[in-house]
């Protein structure tokens, strides 16, 4: 059995390897050969340096991808299949026992080990990549002040989560995952309260927006959607990029709506009411809760898979570790599930877009059309987005409608369509 699980783990590993890289081969090979002509729809919208730039941008971030992929798979197989799981429980269970305090250090070991050794890529993406296209503004010490408050933010309330649900593991006896699931749905909806007051002010300046007119002009859109927040406000995301956004965060009462300062200097007031007519559109069509009940459901579905799993020793044999622990399933599992899972990524992003396309018909009715097609246009060329991503790949990773398509629905009568 054990090299039964053996051979089906390093048959689904590489096939999924392979479909990874052949998606983001034809990636590169699309997008390079529509390089050098601005799509038909976009000719009067968008100029050829600007198209240019975004193919760019999109082959040199695909082409990073390959080299975080090889990263991905060689730790992968260093932790399962190389025994790196294996030394690290034997080295912690033999000074901190095999009880909460070594399954924590476990897991703690392994989470800082694999950071570790992603670093010099996101250093490379944020300083040579992104400074190379114009978008960084970071600089090393803000990058290593915000990884230092992330560590202690990771260690602050990840030290509790993991110890209650170690606990809940070892105390709870067949239907541990049941109460695994409960206490982790309420810990995301907690996070969903706290975040914005408590979380977010962590890593950004969030300023009440003081745009007289553009507050008024928002507060009628909301008004007119019967949509009540708790403030808007204007978040410095300048400091690290000059990539735009907007967006809804908190829940219930907290909810509030933030804008990047990038974003109000680059689009007019009738372009940032239809961009927030649109994220008005998810809340509105339910997307939001759709999208909680639906990680809800898919994370009892697989800590049941996983209580099923914790008490085969084929499993652990299987992945390269002969001890058994609740820490180490833990690890395992989730270490692992990407790869029997990734052919359910375009599933889930196909009910995104739905979404992306009710939320722009919802933005279409409460705002107007053209204002948001405009909107978009300015955002693909701030944020230097392919116009042109190969179909299938987008298919797989986009979780939004290609730009195309996206603005042909929007204006199905104008040039945008033909």
């Amino acid at each position: 059995m054990t090299n039964s699980f053996t051979l089906v783990f390093i048959i689904a590993l590489t096939l999924t390897v392979c479909l990874r890289v052949w998606l983001a081969w034809r990636q590169i090979r699309h997008v390079r050969q529509h390089r050098d002509h601005v799509p038909l729809q976009f000719a009067d919208r968008i100029t050829l340096p600007a198209h240019q730039k975004a193919a760019d941008y999109c082959l040199a971030r695909t082409r990073i991808g390959f080299i975080a992929l090889t990263i991905e798979i060689a730790l992968l197989l260093a932790w399962t299949l190389g025994g790196g799981l294996q030394y690290l429980y034997e080295f912690w269970s033999a000074r901190l026992g095999d009880g909460l305090s070594g399954g924590l250090a476990l897991i703690f070991s392994v989470t800082a080990i694999s950071g570790l050794v992603d670093l010099p890529l996101s250093l490379y993406l944020q300083f040579v990549v992104e400074e190379r296209f114009g978008f960084n503004r970071m600089t090393l010490k803000l990058f290593f002040a915000d990884l230092a408050k992330q560590t202690v933010l990771g260690l602050v309330i990840g030290t509790p989560v993991l110890l209650a649900v170690l606990w809940l593991m070892a105390r709870m006896g067949a239907l541990w995952w049941l109460y695994v699931w409960l206490f982790w749905c309420a810990f995301n909806l907690l996070i969903l309260f706290i975040y914005p007051t408590w979380i977010a002010p962590l890593f950004n300046k969030f300023s009440p927006l003081d745009d007289a007119p553009l507050r008024a002009r928002i507060e009628a859109l909301l008004a007119r959607c019967g949509f009540a927040v708790s403030g808007l406000f204007v978040m410095d995301g300048s400091k690290r990029s000059s990539h735009g956004n907007a967006y809804f965060t908190g829940f219930g009462k907290t909810k509030r709506i933030v804008f990047f300062d990038t974003l109000l200097t680059r689009l007019q007031a009738e372009e940032i009411e239809a961009v927030l007519a649109h994220e008005l559109g998810h809340f509105k069509h339910h997307h939001v809760i759709q999208r909680i009940v639906l990680m809800f459901g898919l994370s009892l579905g697989f800590l049941a898979l996983l209580g099923q799993l914790i008490d085969a020793d084929w499993f652990y044999r299987g992945l390269g570790v002969e001890a058994h622990s609740t820490a180490l399933a833990l690890i395992l599992f989730f270490l692992i599930t990407p790869v029997f899972t990734f052919l359910l990524t375009p599933l889930l992003n196909s009910l995104s877009r739905r979404h992306e396309f009710e939320a722009d018909r919802y933005a279409a009715r409460q705002s107007s059309a053209d204002e948001l097609v405009k909107a978009l246009v300015k955002l693909y060329e701030d944020n230097a987005a392919t116009l042109t991503p190969d179909p299938l790949h987008s298919l797989f990773y986009d979780s939004h409608p290609p730009a195309a398509l996206r603005i042909a629905h929007l204006s199905p009568t104008s040039s945008a369509a033909s």
